[in-house]
């Protein structure tokens, strides 16, 4: 196809395609003539990869440099693949070690992460995440119990299950990880959404006379 067709496909203007071409995000096409190069099915699928990562995933241009090198090699297996996308998505949060409430919280953290057995590398940017929401309940007054979190890691077990599940090693590796950040990010706000919903219902079912 012509970089016409591509751009209609694809959704992104022609002088974008070539930006991605030219930063090394997107190959080169098979030159025809001079000024003109034919495109595939590659370079379609590429295309709506950086679009995830660029609009979904809120990603700048070198972080999704970094992700499409890793997709490109092979000798990276999925696992390292994904996380580098998930890390790359943030969101990232500034640790505070000076603080004393965010050593304790980190050091909570650390601690639940070991006792659930969970293979969570040391520079997680959720580990740093999950010790501020820490951080903050307790100076709201509201204390971190282990037993308050159980329901909170059950479900979080079963919907990484469910993610994951749905993936395999013998994926298109550019397919995997569009999925991952859509699942990162579009379906944390599904989850948000039907968790606040569920929350009415269970207060109207519990405190609601008038119904």
């Amino acid at each position: 196809m012509k970089i016409s067709e591509l751009s209609d496909r694809s959704g992104l203007p022609v002088q974008t395609i070539k930006y991605y071409i030219r930063e090394g995000l997107l190959p080169k096409g098979t030159a025809t003539a001079a000024t003109r190069a034919e495109y595939d099915g590659r370079h379609l699928d590429r295309l709506r990869l950086i679009k995830a990562l660029r609009e979904v995933g809120d990603l700048p241009i070198a972080s999704v440099q970094q992700i499409v090198a890793a997709v490109d090699d092979d000798d990276i297996p999925l696992h390292r693949l994904l996380g580098k996308a998930q890390y790359a998505l943030g969101p990232g949060t500034e640790p505070h070690p000076g603080d004393p409430d965010w050593r304790a919280a980190r050091e909570d953290v650390d601690a639940i992460i070991a006792e659930l057995g969970w293979r969570v590398l040391p520079n997680a940017p959720t580990r740093d995440l999950l010790a501020q929401a820490f951080v903050a309940l307790r100076r709201l007054g509201l204390p971190i119990v282990l037993t308050d979190l159980r329901p909170y890691i059950e479900a979080a077990e079963l919907i990484a299950d469910h993610e994951v599940g749905a993936l395999s090693v013998d994926e298109d590796r550019e397919k995997a990880v569009q999925t991952a950040v859509a699942t990162n990010v579009l379906y944390e706000r599904v989850l948000l959404a039907l968790r606040r919903m569920a929350q009415e219902n269970a207060s109207a079912v519990r405190f609601d006379d008038e119904a």
